[in-house]
């Protein structure tokens, strides 16, 4: 029995040698003892220790060579079934720290696959292959090629590393060496980071030529690593991009950019630069931030960057909780656009914010109060309309300080009629600086109260569906004064049912609807127990006196506003439509926007059409009329493709379009896109874009193992 267990401790030790007076199982079909020194295991032969497995037909332990002869087919798996080692016979040391196995395969990972003609297992740490063939591609039988190996004289895994060296390989694709490399080192699939080069990607363009772009990843310890980009092109664009990363025990930060020298601006050192990152905070709160700024407006675009026409940094302290909201940030702003200046827009901006809910106890109801500063600051100190002529003086800063309290009460009435009464008071004082209009100190305050009837039907159909239908009416009164402020923040207006009975629909804090006016709209919802839904709302605005304080293009100018019908339409299976239309009583279209959205297991569609008529309160001088689109199908279960679009109505031309193709399975991920934007202006002009890249599962490229190749029969 004692040299039964020093057979079984002699096993377990391939792993790990200080594994050797652990106790242990075996299990085979027969075991017997011949002479003094020599133990055989016979049959399924089977030992289990910690999770860990090693099975064999035959086992031989000779005490006097203190050798281990070992009969195939053998499978060792390590406990994690990270490492997995298959032979057909092997003689090793007692301790299984040195030793031959023969028709060997290494696998890690259950990705990686090096099979070698002989393997040798050196100090319990190595193992080197001898004649190798390495890939994570499923081999058929009748096509026994993989779709990428690397053969290699000689490879050595190095288990504590966690790296794989090979000498004197060739890396081939089908069966056809594609190029050959005397040395490579890589990261074993085990390994999430690890210092060395990324696999390189390609980009062609039309203003840059084609270029090649090869990241190199450096481990600056547990916590922090950087990037680092090199990327150049045809027509000598010379750039370096960079990702540095950190994260801390409370959170983590990311520094990335750009720089460049090229032909497009000769002699100008182009570059963007980008700071993000996330704190948790004591009490709960949550710091976040992110700067960016680029040299000049039509970098991001050349180079693949985005295609933002402004810039905003941000640094915001919060903190959400069931019924209270803290909020401050400060935010700066970076314009992309030909007819503007940063000097005549808000640069920096300020804001701080307190809102909470609470029951108001004796009175009943729900109330709310919010407390706001906000401060913007432009560079410029011209109190005048400047060359972008958007009616707007160039130096104007601003600085206020609001405070709202709202209230709301429901009752319900005979016949399930729910009545609620509500109303809302604010207070705002502004310093307005730099503007030859309004310039000085004001305050302003303005209320609004009103009832509110609402009269649900409901009714549950035949076949399980629940229909509901729910007139609404809303009479409001609110004062008809106008107050000297300018407005910036609530120029753009929308119509929608989300807002048809609000007591307010600017979306900022410099304008409030004034005047006494009464808000009617029908919804009608049906829940299908099939999963699917619809909902339908149509209303209107109607007012006592036309105060002018909206524009044509918002839907609610006039005493009468357009009628705004809106619906949705929702399946289980993923698919979502809404509509939304604003007309006049002629059925004249003043504004339209659709939206369709399937993510389904084959198909992914996104798109949106936006209809709208031309208002210049609103700084829309033409009428908006386009239509975006975004889709993807899997045609195989290894392929997808992918289209991308927009188009203008007005001008009658595309705006961008793509495509792209990708194909993943169990060894290799490939994605092509060719994308062009049409567009043009004096930074920037029509440009085609074609970007290649791969990735080979198995090397710690972070790529998970699509669907495995199909062998036929």
């Amino acid at each position: 029995m004692r040299r039964l267990l020093m057979l079984i401790a002699a096993i377990l030790t391939l792993t790990s040698p200080a594994l050797a007076q652990d106790q242990a199982t075996l299990v085979s079909d027969s075991l017997r003892i011949t002479g003094d020194t020599r133990l055989i295991a016979d049959g399924n032969v089977e030992v289990f220790f910690k999770g860990r497995r090693l099975k064999a037909s035959r086992i031989v332990f000779d005490q006097a060579t203190d050798r281990l002869e070992i009969s195939g087919p053998i499978v060792l798996t390590e406990e994690s079934g990270a490492t997995l080692i298959l032979a057909s016979q092997a003689e090793l040391a007692a301790d299984l720290s040195e030793g031959i196995l023969s028709s060997a395969r290494l696998v890690l990972n259950q990705q990686l696959q090096l099979a070698a003609n002989r393997m040798l297992r050196v100090s319990g740490r190595y193992t080197a292959l001898q004649s190798v063939a390495a890939s994570s591609c499923k081999v058929c039988e009748g096509d026994p090629t993989p779709l990428w190996e690397i053969r290699a004289r000689r490879v050595v895994h190095d288990q504590v590393e966690r790296q794989i060296y090979f000498d004197r390989a060739q890396f081939r694709v089908a069966g056809v060496p594609v190029f050959y490399i005397p040395r490579l080192r890589m990261p074993d699939p085990t390994l999430k980071r690890a210092t060395g080069f990324l696999m390189p990607g390609i980009r062609t363009t039309s203003d840059l030529g084609t270029g090649i772009k090869l990241p190199y990843f450096i481990v600056i310890g547990k916590s922090a690593d950087l990037t680092l980009t090199p990327y150049l092109t045809a027509r000598k664009s010379q750039t370096l991009g960079l990702r540095y990363r950190q994260a801390f025990a409370t959170g983590l930060v990311e520094a990335s950019g750009w720089i460049t020298r090229d032909r497009l601006l000769p002699g100008e050192t182009r570059g963007y630069l980008r700071l993000q990152g996330a704190f948790a905070l004591p009490r709960n709160f949550q710091l976040t931030f992110d700067g960016q700024t680029v040299t000049d407006p039509a970098y991001m675009l050349d180079y693949g960057l985005g295609n933002a026409d402004r810039l905003d940094s941000r640094m915001e302290i919060k903190r959400t909780r069931r019924n209270e909201h803290i909020a401050a940030r400060i935010i700066s702003f970076q314009t992309l656009r030909e007819d503007e200046t940063d000097s005549s827009i808000p640069s920096l901006v300020a804001d701080l914010t307190f809102h909470r809910r609470f029951s108001l106890g004796p009175l009943g109801g729900e109330g709310g109060l919010r407390l706001q500063t906000h401060n913007q600051y432009r560079s410029s100190s011209s109190p005048l309309d400047g060359p972008d002529s958007d009616g707007i003086p160039d130096g104007r800063d601003i600085g206020r300080i609001s405070a709202r309290i709202d209230w709301r009460r429901s009752f319900i009435l005979p016949a399930g009629i729910e009545a609620s009464v509500l109303g809302e008071l604010t207070a705002d004082a502004y310093t307005i600086t730099d503007d030859a209009v309004y310039a000085g100190s004001t305050t302003r305050t303005h209320g609004a109260a009103g009832v509110e009837l609402r009269w649900p039907w409901v009714k549950v159909g035949a076949g399980g569906a629940t229909h509901v239908i729910e007139p609404v009416v809303q009479l409001l009164y609110a004062s008809e004064s106008a107050d000297s402020i300018p407005n910036e923040d609530s120029a753009l207006v929308e119509f929608d049912e989300g807002n048809l009975f609000a007591l307010d629909r600017f979306p900022g804090s410099d304008a409030v609807e004034r005047g006494a006016r009464a808000n009617i709209g029908i919804g009608w919802t049906r829940h299908d127990p099939a999963g699917w839904s619809m909902g339908v709302t149509l209303g209107r605005v109607i007012r006592e006196a036309d105060l002018g304080q909206f524009g044509p293009g918002s839907g609610l100018a006039g005493m009468r506003s357009d009628w705004l019908a809106a619906a949705n339409f929702t399946l289980a299976d993923g698919l979502a439509l809404t509509g939304r239309l604003v007309l006049d009583d002629d059925l004249d279209l003043t504004k339209a926007e659709a939206r369709l959205a399937l993510n389904g297991p084959k198909t992914a569609l996104s798109t949106s059409l936006i209809w709208a008529v031309a208002d210049p309160l609103e700084n829309r001088p033409e009428p908006t009329r386009e239509i975006t689109f975004d889709a993807r199908r899997k045609v195989t279960p290894n392929w997808t493709a992918n289209f991308s679009g927009r188009y203008d109505f007005v001008a009658d031309r595309g705006t961008v379009a793509g495509m792209g193709l990708g194909f993943q399975n169990e060894c290799v991920r490939l994605d092509v896109s060719l994308s062009r934007r049409f567009t043009s202006s004096t930074s920037v002009k029509p440009t085609t874009d074609f970007e290649l890249s791969v990735d080979l599962v198995g090397f710690g490229s972070g790529v998970s193992a699509g669907p495995a190749r199909t062998c036929r029969k």
